[in-house]
């Protein structure tokens, strides 16, 4: 019937190679380039990997005597002067706490009279044994004569009595979005109460007026830019700050800006110490001239010690110690799991569940 499909032989041969062999054709073509289009993905992935390149020193010593130690329990949270343990005891440069927090607390700081000060980064703070409620999540904060300074996690720095609970400053900054783990506490510098922010910036609040005096830019335009260190020259009063992404040294006199990608800084009497990314180790001075440096190439630094001379973990499991005037080193072998968190406390290195003390 004229309902039936039909078609003749002429056009039977156009017929076949329309509907029925171009479209096995394309279905093997496309099949046969997503296969090509995974195999050079493959050949991609294991080109960039086999490519990778690692720090392998060509003399390494094992002389040397660690004296690693266990501890009750693995680190679970940190920031660069202390760190909380999986059983809730804490990390500070006195060693490691008798005492335990409360669950669900992390700790920030030392207040100036010697009170652990933590966060249960969502209403609370801990001050020794005292829980305070405060009206956001606090990241940062320190404690010297009743005055509590603050960092919220919206960018926001106040200052509270916290005899009267009164607010004696506060300023909202603009929030910042990403952040660099390595988050530092406010500090007091005489009568001054220096705030570092997360968005590059350090305010500078008097204690005796409690109004903010000055504003230092330090890193305002870097995606990760929040001040990471800050630490202070007593001899020569001078300020060392650092983001990420540079490092500033504030006096009376100047305030001079160097720009490095900044692995760990660690300050020693008149010295700062840095490492950076590409795996340098610099030595300066309080206004920031370059002392010495050394280069090792596709090293990858996690910390940054001092016992009576500079030490540098390496990701590989390397221990380099470099002299004071940076005219020789030794690397040392150091097994460890880079992947488990690991902080540096003067001449004390804690990773996981352990510690060394530097010789």
């Amino acid at each position: 019937s004229k309902n039936d499909f039909s078609i003749d032989s002429t056009n039977f041969k156009s017929f076949w190679i329309s509907q029925i062999i171009k479209p096995l054709s394309n279905y093997k073509i496309r099949k046969t380039m997503r296969y090509f289009l995974i195999s050079l993905s493959a050949i991609f992935l294991f080109t960039a990997c086999s490519g990778k390149k690692y720090f392998e020193p060509e003399d390494v010593s094992s002389n040397i005597e660690l004296n690693k130690e266990s501890m009750s329990s693995s680190i679970t949270s940190m920031n660069k002067i202390g760190a909380t343990l999986d059983n809730k005891k804490v990390i500070t440069a006195q060693g490691i706490s008798s005492f335990e927090l409360p669950e669900n607390f992390d700790f920030l700081n030392v207040s100036a009279d010697g009170k652990i000060i933590a966060t249960n980064y969502i209403n609370k703070i801990l001050i020794g044994s005292e829980e305070r409620i405060v009206k956001d999540v606090v990241v940062a904060a320190s404690l010297k004569d009743n005055k509590l300074a603050l960092v919220y996690s919206n960018n926001t720095i106040e200052l509270i009595d916290i005899k009267t609970n009164k607010t004696l400053f506060k300023e909202y900054l603009p929030i910042s979005l990403a952040n660099d783990t390595r988050i530092t506490n406010p500090y007091f510098m005489g009568n001054l109460i220096l705030f570092p922010t997360l968005n590059g910036k350090v305010i500078i609040v008097s204690s005796q007026t409690n109004e903010s005096i000055r504003n230092i830019s330090v890193d305002p335009d870097s995606q990760f830019n929040n001040i990471i260190s800050l630490n202070v020259i007593d001899n020569s009063q001078t300020l060392i700050v650092a983001s990420p992404n540079k490092v500033v040294s504030i006096s009376s006199k100047e305030i001079i800006t160097k720009n490095y990608e900044v692995r760990d800084i660690i300050v020693n009497k008149e010295d700062v110490y840095i490492a950076t990314i590409d795996g340098q180790i610099i030595k300066l001075t309080p206004n920031l001239v370059e002392v010495a440096k050394k280069k090792y190439k596709y090293a990858k630094i996690h910390a940054l010690g001092f016992s009576d001379s500079l030490y540098a973990v390496e990701s590989q499991g390397y221990l380099i110690n470099v002299n004071h005037d940076f005219t020789d080193d030794r690397i040392y072998k150091f097994n460890f799991d880079n992947e488990e968190r690991m902080i540096a406390i003067g001449n004390k290195i804690y990773f996981d569940s352990k510690y060394i003390t530097l010789p």
